[in-house]
């Protein structure tokens, strides 16, 4: 029966080199210090300065919404705001789908 099925040979079991411990424990700090430089800081960073432009936000500033509305804020509460869009139009969003501040003038260059 051996001519078509190679037979398994039991294999002495190789002894671990003593620092493949370390080496395993140094290698699962670095993935996770490359993966906090990588994915964690810039997403916090982002974070940051997104709480503080919302937080600087001000009656009359020119703005976009995350949605792509652009308008000029003019009433703001704890958690949103109202965005004059059009002549006698206004709409209410919640503060945190702020996308952007733009400078003053903005809405009448673009018409």
């Amino acid at each position: 029966m051996s001519l078509f099925i190679a037979s398994a040979h039991a294999q002495d079991v190789g002894v671990a080199s003593p620092g493949a411990d370390y080496f395993q424990i140094a290698f699962l700090v670095g993935l996770f210090a490359l993966f906090y430089f990588i994915a964690i800081r810039p997403q916090r960073k982002r974070q940051k300065e997104h709480a503080e432009m919302v937080s600087k936000l001000n009656k009359g500033d020119e703005v976009v919404t995350s949605s792509g509305i652009l308008g000029k804020v003019t009433s703001l509460d704890d958690n949103y705001m109202v965005l004059n869009v059009a002549n006698n139009v206004e709409m209410k969003f919640q503060r945190v789908h702020l996308h952007a501040v733009l400078p003053k003038g903005t809405l009448k260059s673009i018409g």
